[in-house]
This record gives structure tokens, C-alpha cells and sequence, in this order.
């Protein structure tokens, strides 16, 4: 089960789409800003918002009813100021930054952090500010994940969303006959599938040990894994979802176990 977490797929959004390549109900003092943009300001943005490169959204009260808040923001360091717009390394470095602030935010650690269904997208200047010289990123956490055809309404502030036992409805479940065919949804909606538990395969430093060896690795533990979670039944089902090396060159590390379970 071959599926990318939500997490991850931030990461990969290094081009923008669509007839408006900064999202919707744009604001035009927003528009190509060389400025860092402002720190806690929310939007409601849209899974097609988040498929861009850049954004210019307006903002609205964080009060009102908002899908995305913008949680970190800063200059590119000093060794990516040459990069070209669409970098690979871009996508690196806000990985390791947005995750990172992401699990700060949230008040979690990596494992709990890989099974709740609020993501978080990064944005970058537009190409023609890129041209004139601007190097921000901007973090936001989002209201849904890679599947999300919506996304749902955040509280007025995400800061510490998940410290203690998190309420289901911000922790990912699944319907369907198997994780991969599936459909997320939050768990404290009808569900077949519940995200227990997730396995660390290898340290920061190390090669990629191929698609085979993490498949396994994950599939093993997350046998045993989900066996106790569950109580150690006679039988039970499980799933589990993998990654492969560019998500691996990106910063992951870890793989995310599922029980069978409608609880």
C-alpha cells in the first residue's frame, strides 16, 4: 500500500496550475509581494489553493470561518538564494522547516502528527517576485489532506490541536474493503480503518535501502504493532502505507500502521 502521506504532500508542490497561479479571491497587494508575508493570518483556502506554488488569497479574520492559518515564515537561507524557482532543495528545506514547526504547532510528535487529517502546505513568492528578489516561505497548516476534495474549518487558532487525548474528528480513519482503496475521513466519522501507530525504517543519515526493504520493514512491525493496539485477538486485519525515495529525500522516515477497526 503505496500511498503518500498527507504530510508529504506539501513537499512535492513545487509548480503552480489552473488559469490563477496564485489561488482564489486573490488580493492584490498579495499579489507577487516581495515582503514576508504576515505570521498567524488565516485564509480559506481550497485543496486547488494548496496546488500552487505560490498564493495570494485575502485574508480573513481568524474568527470567521476560515481551512488554513499561516503558522511559520522567513527568509530562505542564504544557500538557496540561487536556486532556481523550482528547486528540489526548495521543497527539502521546507519540508524539514514546515514539519518541524508543524509538530510545534500542534503539540504532537512525528508519529501522532503523520495520523491526523489537518495537513500543512508551504508557499513561495511568485516568479516575478522571485525575479525581483524575493526568498520567503510561508507555512500553513490546512483544514485536510492529499485526498480532501474540501477542506474542513479550522478553530480559531491550531495551537495546540492535538496536546492530550486529540478529539477524533482531527485524527485520519478510512471507509473502505483496504486502506489503499479507501477514502480518509476523520475518525469520528463511520470508518473501517483507524491509523494506530507509525515505525521509524532508518535515521536521518541514512541511504534510501530501496522500496523492498521498507515495504517489508513496515508490513513486520506494523503486523505486531497493530496485534497490540488491538489487544492481541486471534485474528485481525491490518494495513499499512510505505513511501518511497523521494519522499525518503525529502526527510521521511516513517511508515503508518492501520487496524481494522470501526472504533
Amino acid at each position: 500500500m503505496r500511498l503518500l502521506p498527507a504530510l508529504l504532500l506539501a513537499t512535492a508542490l513545487l509548480v503552480g496550475c489552473g488559469t490563477d497561479p496564485q489561488g482564489g479571491d486573490t488580493d492584490p497587494d498579495q499579489v507577487d509581494a516581495v515582503e514576508v508575508p504576515e505570521l498567524g493570518a488565516c485564509r480559506v483556502l481550497t485543496p486547488d489553493d494548496v496546488a500552487r506554488a505560490s498564493n495570494a488569497t485575502r485574508t480573513v479574520p481568524c474568527s470567521e470561518r476560515h481551512t488554513a492559518q499561516t503558522y511559520a515564515v522567513g527568509e530562505l537561507p542564504e544557500e538557496l538564494r540561487d536556486a532556481a524557482y523550482d528547486d528540489e532543495e526548495l521543497g527539502a528545506f521546507a519540508y524539514q522547516t514546515c514539519s518541524k514547526r508543524f509538530q510545534e504547532l500542534l503539540g504532537a510528535d512525528e508519529s501522532l502528527v503523520m495520523r491526523t487529517v489537518v495537513s500543512w502546505a508551504w508557499f513561495r513568492p511568485s516568479q516575478e517576485a522571485w525575479e525581483d528578489g524575493a526568498r520567503w516561505y510561508r507555512c500553513d497548516i490546512v483544514g485536510g489532506g492529499e485526498e480532501s476534495e474540501e477542506y474542513v474549518a479550522l478553530p480559531e487558532t491550531a495551537e495546540g490541536l492535538l496536546l492530550g487525548r486529540p478529539q477524533d474528528r482531527w485524527m485520519v480513519c478510512a471507509v473502505g474493503p483496504s486502506v489503499d482503496a479507501g477514502t480518509k475521513v476523520p475518525c469520528s466519522r463511520e470508518h473501517d480503518w483507524r491509523a494506530v501507530t507509525t515505525i521509524k525504517v532508518g535515521d536521518q543519515d541514512d541511504e534510501y535501502p530501496g522500496d523492498r526493504v521498507v515495504e517489508v520493514t513496515t508490513r513486520d512491525f506494523c503486523s505486531e504493532s497493530v496485534g497490540a493496539w488491538l489487544g492481541y485477538p486471534v485474528e485481525y486485519d491490518f494495513g499499512f502505507t510505505w513511501f518511497h525515495e523521494a519522499e525518503w529525500q525529502a526527510g521521511n522516515r516513517r511508515s503508518v500502521c492501520w487496524a481494522r477497526t470501526p472504533d
